[in-house]
């Protein structure tokens, strides 16, 4: 649904704008639900890359188009503009890059969305793996392998 409403808006209302990056189509990237019980993912377009928030139950904060509204997330708390689009209803948006013209592929805009989302739910604080007490005794050891 996200995919179809935002490729209809590039085919008409963005159509031919400056601020396109032909080079980027319009993809929803790791979309999950988020602690909250809403739906958060990365939305790249050729104008574009930014963070959704979308209605995951009846719970959806009542704010107006254009007014701001704060997600808690494991890295931090971030602010969200909130946003109506007829065929879509009322979402929120973090812009990443826009316009997005310094990606020279679609496949950068996509990894830099997919990194975003990654460091979006991983707790900066929480506590690094336990470190390795003692090196591998050999080769064989290192790849796992007994004796």
């Amino acid at each position: 649904m996200i995919v179809a409403v935002f490729s209809g808006i590039a085919a008409t209302r963005m159509a031919g704008l400056p601020i396109c990056n032909p080079a980027l189509a319009v993809e929803a990237i790791g979309f999950r639900q988020a602690d909250s019980g809403h739906w958060v993912g990365a939305l790249v377009t050729p104008w574009a890359i930014n963070l959704l928030c979308l209605p995951g139950h009846a719970d959806w904060p009542a704010a107006a188009a254009g007014s701001h509204c704060d997600w808690a997330f494991p890295s931090g708390v971030y602010e969200f503009i909130v946003a109506d689009e007829a065929s879509l209803g009322r979402y929120h948006l973090c812009s990443l890059f826009s316009p997005a013209g310094e990606f020279a592929s679609h496949e950068q805009a996509r990894l830099t969305a997919l990194a975003a989302i990654t460091a979006l739910f991983n707790d900066p604080l929480a506590a690094p793996p336990a470190p390795v007490d003692a090196a591998p005794a050999g080769r064989r050891a290192f790849l796992g392998l007994r004796g």
